[in-house]
């Protein structure tokens, strides 16, 4: 039998990143994996759909082409084509996973991984032939798939779920996405930037729910002009796919509507694998499908942890990779700080772009801060405008009374790559005067930031 100081059962972001880690602090490492390495994330989640909407944003461009001086004639959009180089940038991505494996000396193992009593994992491979695997500590990150309801039972062809709208051989006239966080707001903004017509459905009375107000309002306003039909506070309670396409009813606060689609996409949220990987044989406590784990991500059974998607907290991949190499570290003997989990930046890759950490300006108040909060607009903003791409704010969120930086909340082009600064700024207790007061390049959008906090303080010079 081969012995590991590791195993570990999944290679999505927290998987492979807790692998290499554990590798780099001189443990010897197997992992499990039944697909492909890279998990969800790198293969069918985060990577490839990124890459379809750079597609999208490039045909848009060419759609305003002329507002940038620019004559483009006799372009369409190739759904084939753009899912092609979505497939390609997957594929390379999965085979840069492999390389680091190799570089850090991780055996790679194939199958389907069980936990058996003792520290051992059976792994059964694709002609299923069972092999047992021991070690001394297992890492279980298996991730999670689509959610289903009795609603919205996923057929793969007409109801589908985010892998199938990956892959589709040909674009739809009618789209319905049923959910408006990440997931399903990022579709819709694909599917609609290429012409096809799309509604979303949200259970809940705003879209992307989980975001500030302020925001939502904001993306609603967006999704609206750009041709979307949006209706909140409605749910789809059944859906006939008897004839060609689909029928959609939808209870709504005016009423039963009857909505029709070529296609159903089901974004409402994703559940955890945890089903026949051996957590029950093996007596490891889960809560309402989710593994009870500590601060360190151990379960109660000894040598045992979980990390990703199936424990608490947000189901998002860079949260993976830190609860990963923190369940690794403490492993190793070191000291790691247990996760911040209000330090965590939530990004959803629409146009226009969402990025916040922190609490919201509801969340501040319930949590009893009195409170300072700022905004600037990108319509104020210099390199925005020169860009064309003026929609959107920076609103920050500070205590009154100590200068706290409690949140942050942007909606704009190119947002999610300006919130790292204030996850930064947050772990070094950075203050709002603190901000004001650190020079931002200009032009850039990044300078809303320091506007939005000086705005907080009655300091701000650009509105």
């Amino acid at each position: 039998m081969s012995k590991y100081d590791l195993i570990v059962i999944g290679s999505g972001p927290g998987g492979y990143v807790a692998a290499i880690r554990a590798s780099q602090l001189g443990l010897k490492v197997g992992v499990v994996e039944k697909a492909e390495l890279g998990g969800i994330c790198l293969n069918w989640g985060c990577i490839p759909t990124k890459a379809l909407l750079k597609s999208a944003n490039v045909f848009e461009y060419f759609n305003h082409a002329k507002d940038y001086g620019i004559e483009v004639k006799d372009f369409k959009a190739d759904i084939t084509g753009m899912i092609k180089r979505s497939r390609d940038v997957a594929n390379s991505m999965s085979k840069g996973v492999q390389f680091l494996f190799k570089k850090n000396k991780i055996d790679q193992i194939a199958g389907f991984g069980k936990l058996k009593k003792g520290l051992k994992v059976e792994v059964t491979d694709a002609e299923g032939k069972k092999t047992d695997y021991e070690a001394k500590h297992i890492i279980v990150a298996t991730g999670g798939r689509s959610r289903e309801i009795p609603s919205l039972k996923i057929d793969g062809k007409k109801i589908i779920g985010y892998r199938e709208a990956m892959i589709l051989e040909e674009q739809p006239k009618k789209l319905l996405v049923v959910g408006s966080g990440a997931i399903g707001v990022e579709f819709a903004y694909f599917y609609n930037t290429i012409g096809t017509e799309v509604t979303v459905v949200e259970f809940l009375p705003r879209i992307v729910p989980v975001e500030d107000e302020e925001v939502s309002k904001a993306l609603d306003r967006a999704f609206k002009k750009s041709g979307m039909k949006i209706y909140t506070s409605s749910e789809v309670t059944k859906v006939d796919t008897s004839g060609k396409g689909c029928v959609a009813t939808v209870k709504t606060p005016d009423g039963e509507v009857k909505m029709e689609a070529d296609i159903v996409l089901s974004a409402i949220g994703i559940d955890t694998n945890l089903e026949g990987i051996g957590l029950e044989e093996v007596g490891v406590k889960t809560d309402k499908g989710k593994v009870i784990v500590d601060d360190f991500y151990k379960t109660n059974v000894p040598g045992v942890y979980a990390i990703g998607d199936i424990v608490k907290g947000p189901a998002l991949a860079h949260v993976a990779s830190a609860e990963g190499i923190i369940c690794v570290e403490k492993i190793a003997g070191k000291n790691p700080q247990p996760l911040n989990y209000n330090n965590l930046p939530g990004c959803t890759y629409c146009s226009p772009e969402i990025a916040s950490v922190g609490y919201t300006e509801e969340a501040a108040k319930k949590a009893g801060y009195e409170i300072k909060v700022g905004k600037f607009p990108f319509t104020a903003s210099g390199k925005a405008k020169a860009g064309g791409n003026a929609d959107g704010f920076v609103k920050v969120i500070f205590d009154a009374k100590y200068g706290e930086w409690l949140g942050a909340h942007f909606i704009g082009a190119n947002v999610t790559e300006m919130i790292a600064e204030v996850v930064v700024a947050r772990k070094l207790e950075t203050t709002g005067h603190e901000i004001i007061k650190s020079v931002h390049p200009h032009p850039t959008m990044s300078e809303a930031i320091m506007e939005a906090a000086a705005a907080a303080y009655g300091e701000v010079i650009h509105i």
